[in-house]
């Protein structure tokens, strides 16, 4: 294959699909945070053409996602932006409606997702939804045996890195106007919870 690809996007990409086409069912332009690849890119334009997709990355790893962009010829998915999220490079995106990350939380250090909710809040409108997909813990406990083997994984790799715990981003999410609507179950010990801009 002549693109990037990721076998754990392709294996997602529908079930999360299913989840956003209930939640993002207004026209609107959706941020998405950490594109990679661009696979879910692509696939979310093509399904929900009443959407624009905002792909983003950060800076050094935006470029990433253009041979997908470029090889669907789709005419609602713009151009990725290359988006530190603990910069202030939020000021050069257009206007958004929703905006969406998938499996960032865990790789980013916790200033970091701090910096991407507060980002977030700011520049989505009131009513407006982030959706954030990944693995996540509850009360400090695992929901299951291979979370736990990955969040190991990761804190081996990175001690910044690791599975972040539901009550932690609930009181985050809360301390930037977002409010935890949804908690959705998905595929392969994965959750995509949505929250709300109040």
């Amino acid at each position: 294959m002549d693109k990037p690809f990721s076998q754990a996007c392709d294996n997602n990409k529908q079930p999360i699909l299913d989840r956003l086409s209930e939640l993002f069912d207004q026209p609107g332009t959706i941020l998405e945070i950490g594109s990679g690849t661009g696979q879910h890119a692509v696939h979310f334009a093509q399904h929900l053409p009443h959407l624009t997709w905002q792909p983003s990355d950060h800076p050094h790893n935006y470029r990433l996602c253009l041979a997908w962009i470029r090889d669907t010829h789709l005419t609602n998915i713009n151009l990725p932006y290359p988006l530190d999220v603990a910069s202030n490079d939020w000021a050069g995106l257009p206007a958004i409606q929703g905006a969406y990350s998938a499996n960032t939380a865990h790789i980013m250090s916790w200033p970091e997702v701090e910096a991407m909710f507060a980002g977030v809040a700011q520049a989505l409108p009131s009513d407006g939804l982030f959706c954030l997909y990944g693995p996540f813990s509850y009360g400090g406990r695992h929901t299951s045996d291979s979370n736990r083997r990955f969040d190991q994984s990761l804190r081996a790799q990175a001690a910044h890195m690791g599975i972040r715990d539901l009550e932690d981003l609930r009181r985050l999410g809360a301390s930037t106007g977002l409010v935890l609507t949804q908690d959705f179950d998905l595929p392969a010990n994965n959750r995509l919870l949505a929250w709300r801009k109040q």
